[in-house]
């Protein structure tokens, strides 16, 4: 597959990037402004969404690995942008769902990068959803962005992927004949 142009798709794939990213920026400012100090509730919609300001050191749902944890997971979101750029390239300009879920990811993955590299507390986390004491990890507008994105970039793969199949077998392909997948 030829590698996409710098320029084709790429507005959109940018404009939803710095969207993510700098919503998430935002809302983590707020949430350090005013919700401070850490782990006290405001309730938002009842007891069902809440906000609370908590700093997480681990990686996604706090996953630890011991003190160098900022460290590692430093590492594997850059060894992930890598990947992701490597595959944003390899995107055609037309495939407007796999752009739209690459810089959902990407935009997700750079705001808490930016936050496990700025602050040595971790990365700034504050909606907090679920029922009384039943309570879902504290999330934050970043990992939003990269769990729809890596939903969307699944199916959208995976789709792809059955198309590649039915068009080798019928000795035909999609791309040939510009079709978005």
């Amino acid at each position: 597959m030829p590698l996409r142009s710098p320029t084709r798709g790429a507005t959109s794939f940018w404009t939803i990037f710095l969207g993510v990213f700098l919503l998430d920026v935002a809302s983590k400012r707020m949430a350090v402004a005013y919700f401070s100090p850490a782990h006290v509730p405001h309730d938002i919609v009842g007891d069902f969404l809440r906000f609370t300001l908590a700093y997480n050191q681990g990686g996604a749902m706090s996953l630890s690995l011991g003190p160098s944890s900022r460290w590692w997971f430093t590492v594997l979101a850059l060894g992930t942008l890598v990947v992701l750029g490597w595959l944003y390239r390899q995107t055609p300009p037309h495939d407007r769902v796999q752009l739209t879920a690459l810089a959902l990811v990407c935009g997700g993955a750079v705001g808490n990068l930016v936050d496990r590299i700025r602050w040595g507390r971790g990365v700034v986390d504050f909606i907090d959803i679920g029922l009384g004491s039943h309570r879902f990890f504290t999330f934050n507008v970043a990992d939003v962005g990269v769990t729809l994105g890596t939903v969307l970039l699944t199916w959208s793969l995976t789709r792809r992927a059955a198309r590649d199949g039915e068009a080798a077998k019928a000795g035909t392909n999609p791309l040939h004949r510009g079709e978005a997948l």
